[in-house]
């Protein structure tokens, strides 16, 4: 059953990948990003990661999406016409991310490191207090720059919408 289930989700993860890559409309791109993470979501769930699952509904489905539409209505951005470059640039820099993910799960000592640290502070792994503590303590600079570029992001966007919106007044 759990593979039955797997399967389905994931087939319609990179379905609905590849629809956020190709639609000319950036509201349906947007829509099928909504539906990708709610997917990604009941992965984790399938998983027994609830918190993880929980995270990644409020945080992604909510915010990050919510952002993304606020990004889109204030660049007022119409649909592509000739997107079909931008979809095979993106089908091949998408193709290019995933040789890099397998590289690295190759090489990498995946749950190692969070296993270890766990013990030597003596907290259950996988507890929210963990992840926590782990977040705030061994991967505090990684934490706090990726919420240095999403605000590098959003105040490019607004930076180019008062650039665009100048440029039609006169």
């Amino acid at each position: 059953m759990a593979i039955l289930l797997f399967s389905y989700f994931a087939g319609v993860i990179v379905f609905t990948g590849i629809m956020v890559v190709g639609l000319r409309n950036p509201m349906y791109s947007a829509l099928s990003l909504l539906v990708l993470f709610f997917h990604v979501a009941g992965i984790y769930l399938l998983l027994d990661a609830e918190f993880i699952f929980a995270v990644q509904v409020i945080a992604y489905a909510g915010a990050i999406l919510v952002l993304y539409l606020f990004v889109v209505m204030l660049l007022d951005v119409k649909t592509e016409e000739g997107y079909h470059r931008q979809l095979v640039v993106g089908l091949v820099l998408g193709l290019a991310i995933i040789v890099e993910i397998i590289y690295i799960l190759n090489r990498s000592t995946f749950g190692q490191g969070l296993t270890a640290t766990a013990k030597e502070i003596e907290i259950p792994v996988g507890t929210t207090e963990s992840i926590g503590y782990l977040l705030f303590t061994r991967y505090l600079f990684p934490f706090e720059v990726a919420s240095l570029i999403l605000l590098v992001a959003m105040i490019g966007a607004i930076f180019l919408a008062k650039k665009r919106g100048l440029e039609k007044k006169p």
